[in-house]
């Protein structure tokens, strides 16, 4: 039989095999034990955190007719087959290239027949974020109302992606990263089962390396196992990871503090003539200042989560170094990061950054400089305002929280404010109480799927009024008003946001909240309404007006008078 990778053959085959999830192992097993399951759940997280591996233990779980605690026993043919991925009943689905209409009203047709082995009939879509709109909209309808013994299980690394109304029918579950010590307990265990010599700072840097995903770990072990001849040790792992020895790293920051120029740069070129990237060379620099900085602040964080890596060359740098020197070497090395990602000659900025955090200290007194400078003309400026504040409280100011309120909240004259109001009206037009009350609906779901900048602009808007292909928005200010007015992309986003919850795209059309009485009391004017109540005195023409009236914005605005 040909080899198969470690993630393969170690992947989790019970609940208890999930290293760092127990929140979602103990629900899901009470679920089952309790026959509490639900028709879909939704398992979001980091890559190789165990998302997919969660679905298929529960495909068996849920199907095992001889479980234990919500366990399955592995050992019968359901399990079996489910394990070796020949079960019909279990089918796993990749999103990312099965994301069409026509694949989803596939599945939603053969849904619909009885499981033909199991249970229950399982659909695992992976990567569910990839399906595009009108995917999700024909997924939406099965599971608005699934059938008899059909579960779904969908997985994702990005959860932002998928449409409000997806999210509300499933059961979420949210995966977590992996912390670096229940990695390198988990490797530990594998190496020891296939009796294979390893080195402890080796499986510590590849913990660190995998960046709380089990799965980079698994790989990232492989990887040196192949290269160091069935043993792992300490520059195998640094070899295969790309990561610098933290010796290197103490050497370098203690040239730095040592303000040797010369030192520093022997070292830097160094560590580069070891192979060692730029890039991952800074990114080891900062996560060594970061522990530093914290080991200061709180030490018992930093022993209990960097998996015993504080030797007596780190004490010795923590005790030699300022917090405020830490900061600033931490923004230089982040400046400098950002500098190098696009450029080409990345040991010239190695250099350059050296020669600058040597000469840190000069850095840090012109900063000490301009803050007191700073602090002091603060004062002067607060001093100031307090003699003018007592002035104007012994003179009996009785408009200074209303100029206050004028200045804090500038207007642009309504006059200046254009509205599109042959749009408005034809909103208007074909305007009912019941779209309105839709859209209000799914107004928070739609501001949800929006950019922090975005949201930001629609925080103050509303629905005013709607019918079934325009949404009239209101804005309590005209500035956030005009700002929304000129963005086409915001306007463009916003319709798709509104299409993904509803799955309608509606024409928007946007007012400010203090011209809108006007604008509904112009448009009844010469919509005729008022003519029409005036000219005719029977009963029936003014119930008419008044359901029409109604209909057009709500029972509770209409006020009827005789």
């Amino acid at each position: 039989m040909s080899y198969q990778a470690l993630y393969r053959v170690w992947r989790p085959q019970k609940f208890e095999d999930l290293v760092g999830q127990e929140m979602v192992t103990k629900t899901l097993k009470n679920a089952i034990i309790t026959h509490q399951t639900s028709h879909a759940y939704l398992f979001t997280g980091p890559r190789g955190t165990g998302k997919t591996s969660a679905a298929k233990i529960f495909s068996k779980a849920i199907n095992c007719h001889h479980s234990v605690d919500g366990e399955p026993c592995n050992e019968c043919a359901i399990c079996k087959e489910i394990t070796q991925g020949r079960l019909n009943d279990v089918i796993e689905i990749d999103a990312a290239s099965n994301n069409g209409v026509e694949e989803i009203r596939d599945i939603r047709d053969k849904a619909k027949y009885a499981p033909t082995e199991a249970d229950y009939k399982i659909y695992i879509i992976d990567e569910v974020h990839m399906l595009s709109t009108g995917a999700f909209n024909a997924l939406l309808k099965t599971l608005e109302e699934p059938p008899t013994n059909v579960v779904f299980i969908l997985a994702t690394t990005e959860p932002h992606k998928i449409p409000a109304t997806i999210i509300s029918r499933t059961q979420r579950f949210d995966f977590k990263r992996i912390t670096p010590k229940a990695i390198f307990d988990r490797m530990v265990y594998i190496l020891n089962q296939k009796n294979i010599d390893y080195d402890d700072k080796a499986l510590r840097v590849i913990a660190k390396s995998a960046e709380g995903g089990m799965r980079d770990a698994l790989s990232i072990l492989d990887q040196a196992i192949s290269f160091g001849e069935d043993k792992v040790t300490l520059d195998d792992a640094l070899l295969v990871t790309g990561s610098v020895a933290r010796n290197d790293l103490f050497n370098y920051l203690n040239c730095i503090l040592d303000k040797d120029t010369t030192a520093a740069l022997k070292e830097i070129h160094k560590i580069v003539e070891q192979g060692k990237d730029a890039n991952r060379l800074i990114e080891d620099l900062i996560n060594y200042c970061r522990d530093l900085l914290l080991y200061k602040q709180v030490p018992e964080m930093v022993e209990n989560s960097e998996l015993d890596v504080l030797d007596d060359n780190f004490k010795t740098l923590s005790d030699k170094i300022s917090a405020k020197k830490l900061y600033l070497i931490i923004d230089e090395l982040n400046e400098q990061q950002e500098n190098m990602r696009f450029s080409s000659h990345q040991s010239i900025y190695l250099e350059v950054l050296t020669v600058k955090l040597t000469q840190i200290d000069i850095k840090e007194a012109k900063e000490a400089n301009v803050d007191s400078a700073q602090i002091n003309a603060l004062n002067s400026k607060i001093d100031e305002l307090q003699r003018k504040i007592s002035q104007l409280a012994n003179n009996n100011v009785t408009n200074v929280k209303e100029n206050n309120n004028v200045r804090s909240k500038p207007q642009i004259p309504a006059k200046n404010v254009k509205i599109n109001l042959s749009k408005v009206y034809q909103v208007l037009k074909k305007a009912k109480r019941s779209d309105l009350n839709k859209f209000r609906q799914l107004w928070p779901d739609v501001k949800n799927i929006l950019s922090m900048s975005q949201r930001a602009i629609m925080f103050v808007s509303e629905p005013l009024a709607a019918s079934e292909d325009g949404i009239i928005l209101g804005f309590d200010y005209d500035f956030f008003y005009r700002k929304a007015q000129q963005d086409k992309t915001l306007v463009s986003t916003i319709e798709s946001a509104i299409n993904q919850v509803s799955g309608e795209t509606p024409n928007l059309v946007f007012v400010p909240n203090d011209r809108w009485k006007k604008i509904r009391a112009d448009y009844i004017e010469k919509s005729g309404l008022l003519e029409k109540s005036k000219s005719k005195s029977s009963s029936n023409d003014t119930l008419d007006i008044v359901k029409k009236a109604q209909e057009l914005f709500g029972k509770d605005i209409v006020e009827v008078k005789k």
